[in-house]
């Protein structure tokens, strides 16, 4: 027998409200994956040697690049935590490498310069990739100071470089995390300083 419509609306209208409910078919609720309670950020980033090229002083700027300084474009985004997971706002973090030849300014302060993350511990660095020199990988030397609190020195380094295996400073715990474009390369990291 054919049911139309208005029979069938007939047919529904004496059933209570919460009797609708048992004619909708039930699904089980979607059980989601839970947050990582802090990834890999339990373990502090190790220090490593300044080395003889540093320079106390350096201007506050966020982009290292002047006029005259050739090199491949690198933008280094990141964040500073600590080691309870919590981002450190006010974190002096303060640049210095060899230019695209391998060579350091040492009068000035070319690929030198300081800055502080924001109130979320993000930093975003404009500079280029820093060239070889003997007896060294290709590196960016970096000190990171929470407020009151010591200084972090160390260097980051990047991933696939043939130098890595010969360079005896070189941690591969400190690599970028690097994603190459046509015309720049997107680098990360995070920093996680003693909580």
């Amino acid at each position: 027998m054919k049911t139309n419509r208005r029979k069938f609306l007939a047919f529904l209208s004496p059933l209570p409200l919460l009797g609708l409910w048992a004619l909708i078919p039930k699904t089980k609720p979607v059980k989601l994956t839970p947050t990582p309670a802090c990834d890999d950020h339990d373990e502090p980033t190790p220090a490593q040697t300044e080395g003889p090229y540093f320079k106390p002083e350096s201007p506050e700027r966020k982009n290292l690049i002047e006029a005259g300084v050739a090199g491949t474009k690198l933008i280094l985004t990141g964040q500073v935590v600590n080691t309870n997971c919590h981002p450190m706002a006010k974190v002096l973090l303060d640049w210095w490498h060899a230019d695209d030849a391998g060579n350091y300014d040492n009068t000035g302060f070319r690929l030198r310069g300081h800055q502080y993350t924001d109130s979320k511990g993000n930093f975003r660095l404009e500079t280029i990739v820093p060239g070889l020199y003997p007896g060294r990988t290709r590196h960016i030397h970096v000190k990171v100071q929470a407020p009151g609190k010591p200084i972090l020195t160390t260097q980051l380094y990047f991933p696939d470089e043939p130098q890595n295996r010969r360079d005896g400073i070189y941690n591969k715990v400190l690599l970028m995390n690097i994603k190459p474009t046509e015309d720049k390369m997107n680098a990360g990291f995070t920093f996680v300083l003693t909580a």
